[in-house]
């Protein structure tokens, strides 16, 4: 039995979290939604969808009602909520201990500058879940999960975390380039915020056969910065970054595409995490957490991103309600 806290029980902390529970861990879950606490200390968490329906007991505080200190902390946020999150955890992770980032983005840096580098593991996830409501999390499917220490090492608690989270994903694995796996979500995470502005499904979006020039133009700013920045991406789950490289053929990326359209077309899962804070939870996305720094960083290497700055500007158009969500974006933006 290990000591857990899981900071952020939402889609992503929920789902692991409960799995956790479940495989006899001591867990902790902390949330800022007073009424998502209440519901799973009266009731239990609820994990539901298509790939395992069960419930767990869960100990569950708000950021300021929880005590204690832990070997092992799971941050589970939205990324916009790094900083904030890693200085109220601060007090509560013991000097030997670490901070996995269960998260989408490159939080791993933020995360070391406020609790230490050494302190700090990397983690990609691409699973599907969504947050229902108060106690209850939808499990759309199963993804990848890759760990691995922010310097390459590979290292006795790399090994330790991976065996606990085998207990949620089987296929789970550890890596000493979990950069290459960011720079991948980065490429495919483009392609969903650019979704997010209208209403098809991640699967018919992408099928959509007027919108393959812009998931070709999305995916080659993101995958021609992380050449710059020193770094082969890798694929998963159908996307393929070598076929979204400066020169790759249209055809490569058709390939892919499709490969990505079968993938989430199975998933229960149907629309991204950024549709459903846009047009379900009506809050700000994490587009400037995650997708503004591949601009940031390309400005540095002299390589200029413009389709995914248009998207940008378009995903803050929506977040202030000057810009209806619709489908006609894509193909604005597309143009």
């Amino acid at each position: 039995m290990v000591k857990l806290l899981i900071w952020g029980a939402g889609a992503i902390g929920g789902t692991v979290g409960a799995h956790m529970v479940r495989a006899g861990h001591d867990v902790t879950f902390v949330d800022i939604a007073e009424d998502h606490v209440a519901a799973m200390n009266a009731t239990g968490l609820r994990i539901t969808g298509p790939v395992d329906e069960f419930t767990v007991p869960a100990k569950a505080f708000t950021p300021a009602t929880v005590t204690g200190v832990w070997d092992r902390v799971f941050l589970c946020t939205k990324a916009h909520h790094t900083k904030g999150a890693c200085a109220a955890l601060l007090p509560h992770l013991a000097a030997d201990g670490y901070v996995l980032s269960l998260q989408n983005g490159f939080n791993e840096r933020e995360i070391a500058g406020i609790v230490g580098a050494e302190r700090t593991i990397g983690a990609f996830v691409n699973f599907g879940a969504d947050w229902m409501g108060p106690g209850e999390i939808l499990w759309g499917n199963r993804a990848a999960v890759v760990l691995g220490e922010i310097d390459g090492a590979m290292t006795p608690r790399l090994d330790a975390v991976h065996t606990m989270l085998l207990a949620f994903e089987p296929d789970a694995i550890t890596t000493p380039d979990i950069w290459s796996y960011l720079w991948g979500k980065m490429g495919y995470g483009a392609m969903l915020f650019a979704q997010a502005l209208g209403m098809a499904s991640i699967a018919d979006a992408l099928a959509n056969p007027a919108l393959l020039p812009l998931w070709r133009a999305l995916g080659s700013e993101a995958m021609a910065v992380a050449l710059a920045e020193g770094v082969t991406p890798r694929g998963f789950n159908g996307f393929d970054p070598a076929a979204f490289l400066p020169g790759a053929s249209e055809q490569a990326a058709r390939d892919s595409v499709a490969a990505m359209v079968a993938f989430n077309a199975g998933s229960a899962k149907t629309h991204s995490g950024v549709w459903r804070d846009l047009a379900v939870r009506k809050r700000q996305t994490e587009v400037d957490s995650q997708i503004v720094p591949i601009s940031t960083i390309g400005a540095r290497h002299g390589l200029a991103c413009p389709k995914i700055d248009a998207m940008v500007a378009m995903i803050h158009e929506v977040e202030q309600g000057t810009r209806p969500m619709t489908d006609d974006n894509l193909l604005e933006l597309a143009r």
